[in-house]
């Protein structure tokens, strides 16, 4: 019986171990929602829950989404703000000067995959790091922005020459839900089928596992690298057309508001996963988790620096503790 129980009693602590390991991300996520819930009484209304998917997951979503398909192959993409700002400018100037709805959004997409195309010329032509590359696209990008908005000046929309396609986009509703988060889920569900069923998404993952391995069994690794920081580009693009809509103007640099937050996301994503590669999920939910977080410390009132800390803190929690049960795990 001694010998039973002494060899049974290690494995408890293991499994609990694994289960935290397995699920770090999500006991995060149900602790701040029963935390909120319980310290201001406005949380779990209807009204707030659904500004929490509007107003603080759908575009943070989309630029963690893509921020995701960078790192995915080992990189980062500093620039996804930039992309944003380039198909929000995009897309109000052409909708400002008189062209179809159409053919304004297609315009900015085009121009955010075009900042994702000159970053892939960089990583993947020339051979600049990930990090250095799209560092310099991003202060290149604020200067063009400084340039063509004559110093950074807002470009507005007139409120009597709106299309209502236009407005659609960005406040409008289908079968009672928002459209913008209508669009997101679509990008989510795309972008997990091209991350795992996909076979750009198979050989991007193990790009960022073991880029030797792929380059020595004769896969091209850089076109898959450049697909991936085009895709992304692509992505953020979506961020920007579905900003303009919202706000009805373009802002220089506005995009950059979701660039540290997108990192976090997507890092805090990867502890979804046994081996701490990102994915879309982890990435959804680490939206997710920091929207909450950020809805939840505005109820209570706290100072908007002090919320900063906060989500700061946060991450830092969520990360130690995957890192420390992986790493016990594995002891």
């Amino acid at each position: 019986m001694t010998l039973q129980t002494s060899a049974i009693e290690p494995s408890v602590p293991r499994a609990l171990i694994g289960v935290v390991v397995d699920n770090a991300l999500v006991l995060a996520l149900v602790t701040v929602f029963a935390i909120f819930s319980f310290a201001t009484p406005t949380f779990l209304t209807i009204a707030n829950l659904q500004s929490i998917l509007v107003n603080n997951f759908t575009l943070l979503a989309i630029a963690a989404i893509a921020m995701t398909s960078a790192v995915s192959v080992g990189g980062i993409d500093l620039s996804v703000g930039t992309a944003i700002d380039f198909a929000s400018f995009a897309f109000v100037s052409l909708v400002l000067a008189g062209q179809p709805v159409a053919i304004a959004a297609l315009a900015g997409l085009g121009a955010g995959a075009a900042v994702g195309a000159f970053n892939a010329v960089l990583i993947s032509g020339i051979g600049i790091s990930p990090f250095l590359a799209t560092l310099g696209t991003l202060f290149i990008g604020r200067s063009i922005q400084q340039l063509l908005t004559n110093g950074g000046n807002p470009v507005y929309l007139p409120p009597s020459g709106i299309p209502e396609t236009f407005r659609f986009l960005g406040r409008g509703a289908i079968g009672g839900i928002p459209v913008p988060l209508i669009i997101t889920a679509i990008i989510i569900v795309a972008a997990t089928v091209i991350l795992t069923r996909a076979r750009f998404g198979r050989v991007a993952l193990a790009i960022g596992i073991q880029p030797s391995v792929v380059r020595y069994s004769g896969i091209a690794a850089r076109i898959h690298v450049a697909m991936a920081f085009i895709l992304a580009g692509l992505i953020a693009a979506v961020a920007g057309l579905i900003l303009s809509a919202t706000v009805t103007v373009y802002i220089p640099s506005s995009g950059s508001a979701f660039l540290l937050n997108a990192i976090g996301a997507t890092f805090i994503g990867t502890t979804l996963s046994r081996l701490g590669r990102p994915n879309i999920p982890g990435t959804v939910l680490g939206v997710l988790l920091l929207g909450i977080v950020a809805n939840g410390l505005l109820l209570t009132g706290l100072n908007f620096y002090w919320q900063q800390v906060g989500t700061g803190l946060l991450i830092f929690a969520v990360l130690a503790l995957s890192f420390i049960t992986r790493r016990k795990a594995s002891a």
